[in-house]
């Protein structure tokens, strides 16, 4: 198996392996610009988790290499025919772009990056199974595995029943039981893990399993970036109810009391959200958690309370939230959860 040190040094194995950029979406979504085909040097840094200085860095140190896999640089009248299509409002004279090969070039370089470091181990694991992998030669459909397709449905099967019957079973149990109530207790969180366990093994096989052919080019999280208010808080909605929630209800802005989704969670907490669909360079701030916090916990005097940002939480917002028993959901765990992973507050 290569090794990743090889692979930071050798021009040569990173070109060999420059057309696997779907690892990109399967380790982390990766948003596009309008056109769907570029992203910026802050959009790079934003994926990366790391400073654009350092994107910038990687750019003066690599450039030949980076233009060999799409990166260039727009100015004059290219750059004004790209911000009109992209309805781009930037006043820069210069705008670099990068493909999603350029992208993944990034990743093969960048040192200093936890995602870039994750893309790397995918990619070589990726590589690895596919030189190693023995040619089968039978007759049956590429696309499903009979086996496979029903540990799937078992696995399924199995979570429903948890969730559904099981768990309520344990709550009725402890409500009603003196003496057993610490062991019912227990038991039911028992019964809990192993049902997280099950979603999240079911999400990983999803995400390593899924041919790309169904799934849209710049992942989920570009979807959701694509989507109106309305929409964004249908789509939390449609989460909570895949995760048992009940009585769920969208406010849609009329009357909310400052939430944007009320409901249930499975064993019965009552639940309100919070849904800010901004663009992945913005911010929630601490004010804007603390103005949630005063609906969440004195208006509705919920139980469970949610912000869901398809951005990141400011330092200072993260322990706000963590001081009033807010979960904030963030970027990176928005897509997690959308892509199957439950949240354990539910």
């Amino acid at each position: 198996m290569i090794n990743e040190a090889i692979l930071l040094e050798s021009r040569t194995l990173r070109e060999g392996v420059a057309e696997r950029t779907d690892v990109l979406d399967r380790v982390k979504a990766l948003s596009l610009l309008p056109d769907g085909m570029h992203v910026t040097t802050a959009m790079v840094a934003v994926y990366f988790q790391v400073g654009v200085k350092a994107i910038e860095s990687l750019v003066l140190d690599h450039r030949e290499e980076l233009e060999a896999s799409g990166y260039r640089v727009l100015t004059g009248a290219q750059l004004t025919s790209f911000k009109e299509v992209c309805q781009i409002p930037s006043r820069s004279r210069a705008l670099a772009l990068y493909a999603r090969r350029t992208v993944l070039n990034v990743a093969m370089l960048l040192r200093d990056s936890e995602v870039a470091r994750q893309v790397r181990t995918y990619l070589l694991d990726m590589e690895y199974v596919a030189r190693t992998q023995p040619v089968d030669n039978s007759v049956h459909s590429p696309l499903s595995d009979p086996l496979t397709d029903l540990d799937d449905r078992i696995d399924q099967r199995i979570t429903h029943i948890l969730g559904k019957a099981v768990v309520p079973m344990f709550n009725a149990l402890i409500e009603t039981s003196g003496d057993h109530r610490k062991e019912l207790i227990s038991l039911r969180d028992d019964v809990q893990r192993v049902k997280r366990k099950l979603c999240l093994h079911h999400a990983r096989l999803q995400r390593l399993e899924a041919p790309r052919e169904d799934r849209p080019l710049a992942g989920v999280m570009a979807a959701m970036d694509a989507m109106s208010g309305f929409e964004f808080e249908d789509h939390v909605a449609t989460l909570l109810r895949r995760d048992g929630c009940t009585d769920v209800v969208v406010r849609g802005g009329h009357g909310d009391r400052g939430v944007d989704i009320t409901g249930r969670t499975a064993d019965g907490r009552s639940l309100v959200v919070q849904c800010k669909r901004l663009s992945p360079f913005q911010s929630i701030t601490s004010p804007d958690v603390q103005k949630f916090l005063g609906s969440a916990k004195v208006l509705h005097k919920a139980e469970i309370a949610l912000y869901v940002a398809t951005c990141s939480f400011t330092r200072e917002a993260l322990l706000i939230a963590a001081e009033g028993g807010v979960t904030a959901v963030h970027r990176g765990l928005l897509e997690a959860w959308s892509a199957g992973t439950e949240l354990p507050v539910l």
